[in-house]
């Protein structure tokens, strides 16, 4: 299908997955309005302006999350609206204020100002498997996951007050360490803060970092989309969902997103590794699932993206095939058996013409592209 002729709204625009999106929309032949927060950062849009049919059909736009009716002129004359905006940080201080609340009024801001607009064919939605597979339910070798599965608000919260429950079972030690760092964080940060933040405020937006980030990502986007479904389907919206996992690949933007990082910090400079899964997808076959989804007609509903589901051990194995000088961690950071492996289901994707990458191009793309960009020496 060609987009000739066609317009067509990516949000966040200027990020990992948005980047290649754009890149593919341009050589198909769109115009594309293209979201960023701020359109004279080169950072952010240098990389976008560089793409092929740019200059000729690519807008870049200013466009608040959060600012109610920010969307309207954007996605108007659109014909489709890719939302691939949402939060995705390490390094937040409110997690609920900095992540859960912009990914849920965020997405029904952008929806909002789809449903004003009589252009607007289809919506396609960037999740995630963060809001398919956290319902609790095991994940062992005869599971395989798919699109039925949805994520449990309750259960992604029930976990955040299991991490307390498992910080007050750690030795008296551990929680003087953990004190000690609370005070230090509260000294230095007194020196900037002391006139506008109360004790109350300070203690009770500290402490939440010290809940993995993870736990609040979950959060934030099983919210986001069981939203994105209510308010489409009762405002008539044809919606399209992709759900990825944990996305690796070449960068376009100039600067690392979350997912590379940790995949880098895994292999370069880790003493150990975690005992856990990785559920990795290639950011090109995700960008390209977004397009296929806005132009199959018959595309409904969700799409799980897994490629391969493998241990960090197995990872490490193929890192090391492919570049042997690499110092990488040899050691578990635990002795526990490894977790198994399960299986997510590609039958859905397969309907996309989705072929995914196989991990070992995915793996050497990603690690020359850190080495292009000086952030790896091999």
């Amino acid at each position: 299908m060609s987009g000739e002729g066609k317009v067509v709204c990516v949000t966040g625009a200027s990020g990992y997955i948005a980047s290649w999106l754009v890149n593919f929309l341009l050589q198909r032949g769109y115009t594309v309005k293209a979201t960023v927060r701020d359109p004279n950062d080169p950072k952010k849009t240098e990389h976008l302006r560089a793409l092929d049919g740019a200059d000729e059909r690519l807008l870049l736009l200013k466009a608040g999350l959060l600012e109610d009716g920010a969307f309207d002129s954007v996605v108007d004359g659109c014909e489709g609206v890719f939302h691939t905006a949402s939060p995705v940080s390490f390094s937040v201080q409110n997690p609920q204020d900095e992540l859960v609340e912009p990914a849920v009024k965020g997405t029904l801001n952008v929806l909002r100002s789809c449903a004003k607009s009589p252009s607007v064919k289809r919506v396609v939605l960037t999740a995630s498997m963060a809001s398919v597979s956290e319902n609790g339910k095991p994940l062992t070798p005869d599971v395989v996951v798919d699109e039925t599965w949805f994520s449990d608000p309750a259960y992604c919260e029930s976990n955040k007050a299991c991490f307390w429950a498992d910080f007050l079972t750690q030795p008296f030690y551990f929680h003087c360490c953990f004190l000690y760092v609370c005070i230090a964080w509260f000294y230095l940060s007194s020196v900037f803060f002391v006139k506008v933040r109360t004790l109350i405020n300070f203690t009770r937006i500290s402490l939440l970092p010290f809940v993995p980030f993870q736990l609040w990502y979950r959060l934030s986007k099983t919210l986001a989309e069981e939203a994105a479904w209510k308010f489409t389907k009762a405002n008539g919206i044809d919606m399209v969902v992709i759900n990825p996992s944990w996305v690796i690949g070449p960068l376009l933007q100039p600067t690392i997103n979350a997912t590379v990082e940790v995949f880098l910090k895994d292999i370069h400079g880790a003493q150990t590794f975690p005992n856990k899964n990785y559920r990795f997808v290639d950011v090109r076959d995700v960008a390209k699932a977004h397009v296929e989804a806005f132009e199959r007609a018959s595309a409904s509903g969700r799409y799980c993206l897994v490629g391969k589901v493998i241990h960090v051990s197995e990872a490490l194995k193929i890192v090391h095939q492919l570049y042997p000088s690499l110092t990488l961690p040899m050691k578990c950071e635990d002795d526990k058996p490894f977790v198994p492996k399960y299986e997510v289901s590609k039958e859905k994707a397969k309907q996309l013409g989705i072929n995914f990458t196989p991990l070992e191009v995915t793996i050497k793309d990603t690690i020359d592209c850190l080495k292009e960009k000086g952030m790896i020496s091999l």
